[in-house]
């Protein structure tokens, strides 16, 4: 099944399973709800239009989605009307969102404020939305920062995401960003060391020092890293793997990294260690 595809099976399940309020607070469909939703500023995750739509009211709604910074998404028709389930779409369809993303900038402050290293997760192209509510929950746990996505080939902050996460979308910050290799330039340039998590790692996840600031990234399920995002890495650790699967989810990956990292830090508080 294909990333559209799929993506198209996920929003149909999680709206077969809910009752019309709830379907609607998933998917927002026509011109007048996606301009008006967008306008009134409503948490939006993306918005697809009908390649070939045009005319003012879609001049307007592409303006608004470059103001709020959501991602608008050339989609075919008939992949529209499945989505809709029949419903009039008029070429627009918007993905609502159940919290607005926040900007890269603001991630690191949080740490600031409570006298903490920056820890922050970022995730190269993590396309399942259960993956991400659970990598989501993994960082509340885990006292992560922040977490950071691109805005294309990646999950973003659905209601599926919000109920996978069992609530920690409400106390994790989501920054969206249009090239994580440059996300992570700039997390340098803050003083934050860079590591990789990949089954072709330097080292074992608990033999890497991953104290200090830090930011962790997670590769995509079936591709792990990038190649650039993987140049960008300082050290880049591997979880083993003694079965006859030789990888796991990036769901399960990640938590079991962002832990080591929590108990790292908690032993170097208790001890003082710090180097």
């Amino acid at each position: 099944m294909d990333g559209n595809r799929a993506d198209e099976a996920r929003l149909r399940n999680a709206a077969s399973r809910q009752s019309g309020t709830q379907q609607d607070a998933e998917l927002i469909i026509g011109r007048n709800p996606v301009r008006e939703a967008l306008a009134a500023g409503r948490p939006v995750e993306r918005v697809l239009v009908a390649k070939g739509a045009g005319g003012r009211p879609i001049a307007d709604i592409f303006s608004l989605a470059k103001s709020r910074g959501v991602a608008v998404q050339e989609a075919d028709r008939r992949r529209l009307d499945r989505m809709s389930g029949g419903r009039m779409h008029q070429g627009v369809i918007a993905v609502a969102a159940p919290k607005d993303y926040v900007d890269l900038d603001a991630i690191l402050p949080a740490a600031a404020g409570r006298g903490e290293d920056p820890l922050v997760l970022v995730l190269d192209e993590v396309q399942d939305p259960h993956n991400l509510g659970s990598l989501l929950r993994s960082a509340d746990g885990a006292g992560a920062h922040g977490v950071v996505v691109p805005r294309r080939r990646s999950a973003g902050l659905t209601m599926t995401v919000a109920r996978t996460s069992a609530g920690a979308v409400e106390y994790v910050p989501v920054a969206q960003v249009a090239n994580v290799a440059q996300a992570l330039r700039e997390l340098k340039e803050r003083g934050l060391w860079i590591a990789g998590a990949d089954m072709n790692g330097d080292a074992m996840y608990w033999e890497a020092d991953l104290r200090g600031p830090l930011a962790l990234v997670v590769g995509g399920e079936g591709k792990g890293l990038g190649r650039l995002t993987r140049e960008l890495c300082d050290v880049i650790v591997s979880i083993p793997m003694r079965g006859r699967v030789n990888s796991l989810n990036a769901g399960v990956a990640g938590a079991l990294v962002l832990f080591e990292i929590a108990r790292q830090r908690r032993f170097s508080d208790r001890t003082g260690r710090n180097g």
